[in-house]
């Protein structure tokens, strides 16, 4: 395997950690990369909005881990949001699960979207 192709792989799989749509984007999908995009930044969003809470690492309980690990796997949009002061969540908002929902999901299709533009790479996609 070329340098190039390896170095192409990795930095696909970097940029899809890094951003989402990132590594379809530097793979030349750019619809595919504006798509995918949109899609999870807007679940991200959705979640902040309705008061969803970002979590931090927290090993003393297993599902505050595992919802770290998803909410994490957003990339820069969940580093942007902790810094900014965003993601508290609001235990009291009758929509906080559903927030919580939403900000891990999109983290986990982004870790998704990640394994495509990998696939997409190494050629077992087009």
């Amino acid at each position: 395997m070329a340098i190039s192709s390896k170095l192409k792989i990795i930095g696909s799989v970097l940029g899809g950690l890094l951003f989402p749509g990132l590594g379809h984007l530097l793979l030349g999908k750019w619809i595919r990369a504006l798509l995918f995009a949109f899609a999870i930044l807007s679940l991200f969003y959705l979640g902040l909005v309705v008061e969803g809470k970002l979590h931090d690492l927290d090993l003393t309980e297993f599902i505050t881990t595992l919802f770290f690990f998803a909410d994490v796997s957003n990339g820069l949009p969940y580093v942007f949001a902790k810094n900014w002061g965003y993601g508290v969540g609001n235990a009291h908002n009758p929509s906080f699960d559903y927030g919580n929902t939403f900000l891990a999901v999109s983290g986990l299709l982004n870790l998704l979207l990640t394994l495509n533009a990998y696939d997409i790479a190494i050629g077992r996609k087009k």
